[in-house]
């Protein structure tokens, strides 16, 4: 019989620490270098001045900043709407009995997700394009010439515009999270309701719906995370422009840090980004605890 070989007391120390320092020299210790220097002013090289809270002040003030954040806040709310509400409906149409070769809707799904974000900026980018974009071109051939624009450089619908593909890309990802978490469910619960007359509707949102909701929670709190440092797209698309039209906060740190050269307040702004995407995330995990405690009240 072959003997169970226990790993020695030295082995598992060193399974549980690379992971803990991997993991405190990745994220703690940036986040802490990030708060010690936005305490200072600092153009990048060896001198640094310390000046308190003054980059904190100008940051309060900072105009540019809170409407970056309110296009954040723009993104989290179209992209939680547009990707796991588009998700969800997807998922439920393919677990549909009509519907035939589900597996290969869910890999052509979640395609769009393993394309690099720099590569779908720059292919929406030429969808766009004013001359050469498939988008005024399909206007054209329809006899609506009259529509084509620059649209990137329209600055009432720019962070439409952007928001369309980050929820394109990402619409197969929640589809892959939320078929894993429906397939968990008993199928007797969806016999038993049919057999009481409930229809599709009436499945996804008094069974399937409550049934996941824990898994929607994670969604939820994914795509806030993830909308909260959005950069690659809107920077390919547009850069922020026209003018701060799509300016995003992250899009703001990066031109701050090295564009301006301005290392002590783009720390700031990155402390920023941190803390307030920590709020809307814990705020919106209350709002949603306590809205599903009144209906199970």
């Amino acid at each position: 019989m072959l003997q169970t070989i226990k790993p020695k007391g030295k082995t598992i120390f060193w399974y549980l620490f690379i992971p803990v320092a991997m993991f405190v020299f990745t994220v703690f210790v940036p986040l802490v270098t990030a708060l010690v220097f936005s305490f200072f002013e600092w153009k990048g090289g060896p001198n640094k001045i310390f000046n308190g809270l003054a980059n904190y002040i100008q940051l309060y003030n900072d105009s540019t900043f809170w409407q970056a954040f309110g296009h954040n806040i723009y993104l989290v709310v179209a992209c939680i709407i547009g990707q796991i509400g588009i998700a969800f409906i997807l998922v439920m149409m393919i677990n549909s009995r009509l519907v035939k070769f589900k597996s290969i809707h869910r890999t052509f799904g979640f395609f769009p997700s393993t394309i690099a974000a720099v590569c779908i900026g720059l292919i929406w980018n030429m969808i766009y394009h004013s001359k050469y974009g498939i988008l005024n071109w399909f206007l054209k051939l329809i006899g609506r010439a009259d529509l084509t624009q620059p649209w990137l450089s329209n600055s009432k619908l720019v962070m439409l515009l952007v928001t369309i593909p980050l929820i394109w890309q990402y619409i197969g990802y929640y589809m892959v999270i939320l078929i894993s978490a429906i397939a968990s469910i008993s199928t007797e619960i969806f016999e038993s309701a049919e057999i009481d007359g409930a229809n599709g509707f009436q499945q996804a949102v008094y069974i399937t719906m409550p049934l996941i909701k824990n898994t929607l929670l994670v969604c939820i709190t994914l795509c806030i995370a993830g909308n909260m440092k959005a950069f690659d797209n809107i920077y390919v698309m547009t850069a922020g422009g026209p003018g701060n039209a799509s300016m995003v906060m992250a899009m703001y740190g990066y031109q701050v840090s090295f564009g301006q050269s301005n290392m002590g307040y783009g720390s700031c702004i990155s402390v920023a980004i941190f803390v307030l995407s920590l709020l809307v995330i814990g705020g919106s995990q209350f709002l949603i605890n306590k809205l599903t405690a009144e209906k199970e009240a």
